[in-house]
């Protein structure tokens, strides 16, 4: 069985249990602190960073795009459509969803990894800016539900999950269509709900 390497709390993390989930394809899940560098997530990815997932035969696949479109091959597009313009505007919305969350961790990693008074707010300010501009673009423009979830759709909810976590009550004012897009999400895949961040 293939194993991936996770954080709970992880956004990516998240993305790539819950697309594996929807592809129908078993992982054993282990959860690893990259703080520790285990041996075994150096092992797998010299860069120390999760998801990491590890195939039957040894093999390693890391960064959890590059995990959405092997995962995606691997079950016969699952993740992505065919069509070539609903394949493109689900692969933008992953890329819109993970960058969101690369601005976030920088948020966190930034008060996490400095003391107080090092802090640089000008740099919190321009991340938070992004993270913004995506989520008003989002809110504005949100997906359709369709009856089939795509990888831009679990990125998607999954990333809402990590600001859910790490950013309650900072985000949602005047973006209701967001959350009720979380919610209809939630319900209709209540089986990939059970996976965001936590």
């Amino acid at each position: 069985m293939p194993v991936v390497l996770y954080s709970p709390a992880s956004p990516y993390s998240a993305k790539v249990r819950m697309a594996a989930a929807w592809c129908g394809i078993e992982v054993d899940a282990k959860v690893v602190d990259t703080n520790a560098e285990p041996a075994q997530l150096i092992d797998a990815n010299p860069l120390g960073k999760i998801p990491v997932l590890i195939t039957d035969d040894g093999e390693t696949v890391y960064d959890s795009r590059a995990i959405t479109q092997y995962l995606n091959r691997l079950s016969g597009n699952a993740l992505f459509p065919r069509n070539a313009q609903k394949r493109l505007e689900a692969e933008r919305l992953e890329a819109l969803a993970d960058g969101i969350c690369d601005c976030l961790l920088a948020h966190v990693y930034e008060r996490r990894s400095r003391p107080e008074d090092m802090v640089h707010q000008p740099w919190l300010d321009k991340q938070w800016a992004k993270a913004e501009r995506g989520l008003d673009a989002l809110n504005a423009n949100p997906p359709k539900m369709t009856k089939k979830a795509t990888g831009g759709q679990i990125a998607m909810r999954a990333m809402l999950g990590y600001l859910a976590l790490r950013f309650d009550g900072k985000w949602e004012r005047g973006r209701s269509k967001l959350t009720r897009w979380a919610k209809r999400f939630d319900e209709r895949f209540p089986e990939l709900a059970a996976l965001t961040p936590r």
